[in-house]
Order: structure tokens, then C-alpha cells, then sequence
């Protein structure tokens, strides 16, 4: 499923709105052109009034109400998604399901994901995205943020679950050569409020400053690729000064 309907059904919702002002304004210049300061005519203008206010609540609720039904939607149809994922990766079951178990164990309700988006990642970008959401379902959090980061740059999402993902694909660049973890974290910590925990995803140790008592909660890291022994170290590092750990996923 493409989770740009998000988008679609805001749009669909922000129309009615618009619709509702339009038509409220007309109501009024109709009643002043006729004489609307009459006392009949005033307590009709102000029925009007309420009767759109409550159609108003309502498509607000029903807006609501299908946004968490397409989320639900979302989320199961990953389940059989991510079997064909499985098929054609070069991870087993046993390892994704010891990496479930691991996430269960991070403090605190919410995780804010901190994504490595530069041009290492390219290749692991589409691959990615199913396999976050459905971890981060299964592991019980509550998906809080969502930062990236490359070349010195990084933006936050936050919203739904399926928003923040649509709008990493979306906004994330995925080239650069500079890992600026450093600033990702400053960046993160200033757009949204202490997660429970934050969760790292790349692939290569930072090329700038870390500033570890600056983080205001635990990282876990999660190294992708083929092993390395300074991303390994880097990473480790992190997750240890900050309170957190490391955890591994085993490509072989």
C-alpha cells in the first residue's frame, strides 16, 4: 500500500474545511445584503453556523477514524510483505525474530530512528522501510520521530507511523559522502522531546563530532552491512556512552 493516501485523505479533509468557510462567508454577505442585523434573520445565520460547525466534527472524526483503520491496514499487510522480503534477503527468520527480542528490551514507550541517508545507504533504502516498520511494531514501541541525516544536513519527522516512513522516502536524499552523526543527534534532540530511547541505522562511523553527554537519551545502534571494525567500534561506543547497546543484525 502506498502510504501517500495519508496525504490524500488531509487533503480531502482540509477541502471540506475550505468548503465550509466558503459557504459561511456567503451566508453572511447574503445577510447583511438583506437586511441581517433582523433578529430572525441573525438567530438563522447562527443555526447555519452550528449546524456546519458539527458537520465540521464529524468529518474531523471520521478523518481520525480512517487514518487509524489504514494504519492498521498498513501494518498487517507488512506481515505477508515481509516473507517475500525474507525470500530475497540475506538474513534468516531466527536472526530478525532475536532482533524483535532485542528492541523489547529498550527503556521507555516511544523510539525516535535515526537514519544514516547518504549515498552508502542508497542501496538499502527500499529494503529498509518494510523491515523498520514491522521491527518496530512487533517490538511494542510506539514510533515517536524519525531523523536523517547526511552531508551536514538532517530533518525530523514526526506524525503517524506510516507518514514519518512515507516522508523519509520522500525527503531523504540518500547520496552525500559525510556521515554527520554528531549533528543528526543535535538535531534531533532539538526538534522533538526525550524519546524512550533513540535507535541508529547506518553504516559507516561518524565523520564529525559526538557530543555524547548531549544526548538526552539512550542510543541503540544497529550497524547495516558488511562487517567493519570501526563502524563496529563507533557505534559500540555510542550505545555505551549514552546508555544504550548495540544490537546486531547477521547478514550472511
Amino acid at each position: 500500500m502506498d502510504e501517500s493516501v495519508y496525504i490524500t485523505y488531509s487533503d480531502m479533509a482540509l477541502l471540506m474545511l475550505v468548503i465550509f468557510i466558503f459557504l459561511f462567508t456567503i451566508m453572511v454577505i447574503t445577510a447583511r445584503m438583506s437586511g441581517g442585523s433582523q433578529p430572525d434573520k441573525l438567530d438563522k445565520l447562527k443555526g447555519q453556523m452550528q449546524d456546519l460547525q458539527q458537520r465540521l466534527s464529524a468529518a474531523e472524526a471520521d478523518k481520525k477514524s480512517l487514518a487509524k483503520n489504514l494504519e492498521q491496514i498498513v501494518v498487517n499487510s507488512e506481515e505477508n510483505y515481509l516473507e517475500k522480503v525474507l525470500e530475497t534477503s540475506t538474513f534468516g527468520r531466527k536472526d530478525f525474530d532475536l532482533f524483535i527480542e532485542g528492541l523489547q528490551n529498550i527503556p521507555g514507550d516511544d523510539i525516535h530512528l535515526v537514519v544514516d541517508a547518504s549515498g552508502s545507504m542508497h542501496g538499502l533504502a527500499s529494503f529498509l522501510v518494510p523491515v523498520l516498520r514491522l521491527v518496530i511494531t512487533k517490538s511494542g514501541k510506539r514510533l515517536s520521530a524519525i531523523t536523517w541525516f547526511s552531508d551536514n544536513k538532517a530533518e525530523t519527522y514526526t506524525g503517524t507511523m506510516g507518514e514519518m516512513f512515507d516522508r523519509l522516502m520522500r525527503g531523504a536524499p540518500f547520496i552525500g559522502s559525510m556521515e554527520t552523526i554528531g549533528h543528526a543527534f543535535r538535531v534531533a534532540a532539538r526538534n522533538s522531546p526525550p524519546p524512550g530511547a533513540y535507535l541508529l541505522v547506518g553504516d559507516e562511523p561518524s565523520n564529525d563530532q559526538i557530543y555524547y553527554d548531549k544526548i538526552p537519551s539512550p542510543v541503540f545502534t544497529l550497524p547495516l552491512g558488511r562487517s567493519n571494525e570501526s563502524t563496529n567500534h563507533a557505534y559500540g561506543t555510542l550505545a555505551q556512552k549514552t546508555g544504550g547497546r548495540m544490537l546486531h543484525l547477521d547478514f550472511k
